[in-house]
């Protein structure tokens, strides 16, 4: 069973930073991508970015520029760098990872650190 272990969450004011680890149970090269996602109060749970097992990165257009998405196999751990932290992004924040496996795809999730923002 895998198991996506997130930390970092916390509380910081607004143009702080922070940085999210999500420590996997397996090899994150085992995964066909990896990701963040959150959910603020009262709205649908939204993508912030993803990394493939070939490095390639995407993120939402709202944390362009201001968050990155990097990986340590070594450590099974994908980070979610966020600067320049804005009220906005408060949310709760999951960790994500799908592997497509004999033809059925996987989809993993932590159980979410939170990050608010706020002066």
């Amino acid at each position: 069973q895998v198991q996506l272990v997130e930390s970092g969450g916390g509380l910081v004011q607004p143009g702080g930073s922070l940085r999210l680890s999500c420590a996997a149970s397996e090899s994150i090269f085992s995964f066909n991508s990896m990701g963040w996602y959150r959910q603020a109060p009262g709205k649908e749970r939204e993508l912030v970015a993803t990394i493939t097992s070939g490095g390639s990165t995407n993120f939402v257009d709202s944390v362009k520029g201001r968050f990155t998405i990097s990986g340590d196999n070594a450590k099974n751990t994908v980070y979610l760098q966020m600067n320049s932290l804005k009220p906005e992004d408060t949310a709760v924040y999951y960790c994500n990872a799908r592997r497509i496996s004999f033809g059925r795809l996987g989809i993993y999730w932590g159980q979410g650190t939170q990050v608010t923002i706020s002066s």
